[in-house]
């Protein structure tokens, strides 16, 4: 199931495409496919006005010179311009430009500002240099056109591992036709926006070349993590649902939040650990059980019930020496554990001593604030490599929080989310995404799952909200899409 969700690498996509030439699909029909589905987007959603194809001398131009052939036989006027030399075309791509019968113009900035609409097929997903100099100048006049934009698995310029342009500039999208599953940097931002709306061609690349390639990127979806989510049994009872144990500060407005959330998501019981000043303030539900905590001592108390199984430190904490020695207390405990917010921020000048006392199973939530002060070395890697870093360094699942939300595992598996509305941009959303891990590693979720399924559903109760959404509204919503789950067979 998760290899329907599977991101490839770069060059995990050249492995499929070996692998399916290998089974003997000739790679001249994955091109002509390829471009099928370009000429088909194009027919479909621009059926009108004159099409500019833009090929560049490599596959991705091999592509470009397949659509251009069949949307003239479909009788569009087109146009096709070549970005470089004819004989630097090699390959398959050269043997797609000699079934073209039209004319090849030189692609200029000029030819670009005529069309009513282009295909993207300059440079492929790989691109290894910045863009400069003509090349840049022709993204550019593509970008101020106005002209709706077909990229061809890519927009030029973007690279697929990472989502970043490659030089000033990348060509803006209307749509982008990828090729028999998607890349990281089709969700990564600021590539998502790049891309426009995406689709995914089957090019007759037979699925089961994904079990071979063993990729560990997917997007997140439940089919990566359904079989894990927890069941109901009709003998079942709270205690087999799990206790959750939150820590709380004497402003307790985030971890109520965060108690609500993890009670919506399943947990059976679940405690806010509290100083007394916090004690009688309103707010939570009356589920939701209290108990005083001034210090240390009493947290150490608290932990004492091993019925408590799962952990949450750091909303409204405060970031000192007191919050720093809670954590190392609950991690000494090797109990499932997420720390958030001040749990992260205490441990800024010396993250080490954090890393050192993870044992068990552990959540780091931060932000992207939060966790350049953890992982002030990972800054200038890409953010699907400085998670998947972050995780092997600190021995724990890192959620790097962001419209591009990232999970990764200290095996290295990692989930990019891409179902997160901008509505999720509100104060408070993050204390809930936090209460949402902790109920379900309370169920007995794996660590890496039980974060997936916390990203995905967070998401999806954002958008049965929509416009108006603030942050106490989530722990209800989320019960809509939960049921559904329950509801799917497997």
């Amino acid at each position: 199931m998760t290899q329907a969700a599977a991101l490839l690498t770069v060059g995990e996509m050249a492995g499929a495409d070996r692998a399916a030439i290998a089974r003997g699909v000739p790679s001249l029909d994955l091109m002509e496919a390829a471009g099928a589905a370009v000429a088909r987007m194009v027919q479909r959603h621009h059926p009108k006005g004159a099409v500019l194809v833009l090929c560049g001398p490599g596959n991705n131009g091999g592509d470009g010179f397949v659509a251009a052939r069949l949307l003239k036989v479909a009788g569009r006027d087109v146009t096709l311009a070549l970005f470089g030399a004819r004989d630097a075309v090699k390959g398959d791509a050269a043997v797609m430009a000699q079934r073209w019968s039209g004319a090849v113009r030189a692609a200029t900035p000029l030819l670009v500002m005529q069309a009513d609409v282009i295909v993207d097929a300059l440079f492929g997903a790989g691109l290894s240099r910045d863009l400069d100099g003509a090349a840049l100048a022709l993204v550019d006049a593509v970008n101020e056109s106005g002209a709706a934009v077909i990229a061809v698995d890519l927009p030029s310029g973007l690279h697929g591992d990472d989502g970043q342009p490659r030089g000033a500039a990348a060509i803006r999208a209307t749509r982008t036709v990828t090729f028999f599953r998607p890349k990281p940097g089709h969700l990564l931002l600021p590539g998502r926006l790049l891309c426009g709306e995406l689709h995914v061609a089957e090019i007759g690349i037979p699925d089961a070349v994904v079990a071979e390639i063993r990729p560990l990127q997917w997007r997140n979806d439940p089919a990566l993590w359904k079989a894990e989510l927890p069941r109901l049994r009709i003998d079942g009872h709270k205690y087999q649902r799990g206790h959750v144990l939150l820590r709380g500060g004497d402003k307790p407005g985030a971890a109520l939040l965060a108690g609500h959330a993890a009670l919506r998501i399943g947990a059976g019981l679940a405690t806010l650990a509290l100083p007394q000043e916090a004690m009688a303030l309103p707010g939570g539900p009356d589920a939701l059980m209290r108990q005083r905590c001034d210090g240390i001592p009493d947290w150490r108390a608290a932990l004492k019930d091993a019925r408590r199984n799962a952990l949450l430190l750091g909303p409204g904490n405060g970031a000192g020496a007191a919050t720093r020695q809670m954590v190392l207390d609950a991690l000494a405990t090797k109990r499932p554990t997420v720390l958030d917010a001040d749990a992260l921020t205490a441990f800024a000048e010396n993250p080490r001593a954090l890393f050192a006392a993870i044992k068990g199973p552990v959540v780091l939530t931060p932000h992207d604030g939060e966790f350049a002060r953890l992982f002030p070395d990972l800054g200038m890697l890409p953010k699907l490599a400085r998670t998947r870093a972050a995780a092997k360094m600190s021995n724990a699942v890192i959620l790097l929080k962001g419209a591009d939300t990232v999970i990764a595992s200290p095996d290295g598996r990692a989930a990019i989310n891409a179902n997160a509305p901008p509505d999720l941009a509100t104060a408070g959303a993050g204390d809930v995404l936090a209460g949402f891990v902790t109920g379900l590693l309370a169920q007995g979720m794996p660590a890496f799952e039980a974060a997936c399924a916390a990203t995905w559903l967070h998401g999806e109760a954002a958008r049965e909200g929509g416009a108006g959404l603030i942050a106490d509204d989530l722990p209800l919503l989320v019960r809509m899409p939960l049921a559904r789950l329950r509801m799917q067979p497997g």
